[in-house]
Order: C-alpha cells, then sequence, then structure tokens
C-alpha cells in the first residue's frame, strides 16, 4: 500500500525543539510536491508546510514559518519538519501527505492532499 510515514513525535517543553520525519512506504514520492499538517483536538486539519518535488520551493503558513523548516533527502526519500520554538498552542498530531497532482504549484488544501500518514503526536508541555 502506498503510504508516509511520520515519525520524531513526542513530549516537549516550551521552547523546545523537535524534529518529524516524512517516509515514503510502498513507492517512491519523489516526484510529488510533500505537505505537512496538523490536526489539534475539536479542530480541522491546517496546512504548516510543503515543499516541491525538486526541493526548490517551500511554502509556510504564517504561523509557522518563523520557526518550522521543512526539507527533504532525496536518496532516502524522507521529508523532514524542523520544529523550533515549540509552543503549548503547537500541541497537535503531525501527518505528512502527498499532493495528487504531479504537476502545478505547491498547494496548502487538505483537499489537495493524500497517501496521509498516521500521524505523529506532538505535545508541548508549559
Amino acid at each position: 500500500q502506498e503510504q508516509l510515514v511520520e515519525s520524531g513525535g513526542g513530549l516537549v517543553q516550551a521552547g523546545g525543539s523537535l524534529r518529524l520525519s516524512c517516509a515514503a512506504s510502498g513507492r517512491t514520492f519523489s516526484n510529488y510536491h510533500i505537505g505537512w499538517f496538523r490536526q489539534a483536538p475539536g479542530k480541522e486539519r491546517e496546512f504548516l508546510a510543503a515543499r516541491s518535488w525538486s526541493g526548490g520551493t517551500t511554502l509556510y503558513a504564517d504561523s509557522v514559518k518563523a520557526r518550522f523548516t521543512i526539507s527533504g533527502d532525496s536518496a532516502l526519500n524522507t521529508v523532514y519538519l524542523q520544529m523550533n520554538s515549540l509552543k503549548p498552542e503547537d500541541t497537535a498530531v503531525y501527518y505528512c501527505a502527498a499532493d495528487r497532482s504531479r504537476w502545478g504549484p505547491i498547494r496548502t488544501e487538505v483537499v489537495d492532499f493524500g497517501s496521509w500518514g498516521q500521524g505523529t503526536q506532538v505535545t508541548v508541555s508549559s
């Protein structure tokens, strides 16, 4: 089954850092834009960051662009999300997904992405 697998979540104190990983399982996603999203309890899933398949273009939500960095390792078929200066409001389940289209600009809407992973929990304590 074609799927992305997230890892790297955990419990961290406010101000701390985590690096999340998104690895492909079943096939390569090297020709797809990859996005990171999160969903807190009782809230809708929200876009955080995305990276073009080439790695040449990145896009961030305003709420995280000063603190989060998306990057990738093509050889490992893995995309990362480095999260710094974490806040309690960053607590959520974090997901990665692949854009359903292999063409066009980076998109940010949840409906435009598929092959969702199972998510990884990030908990930031105050």
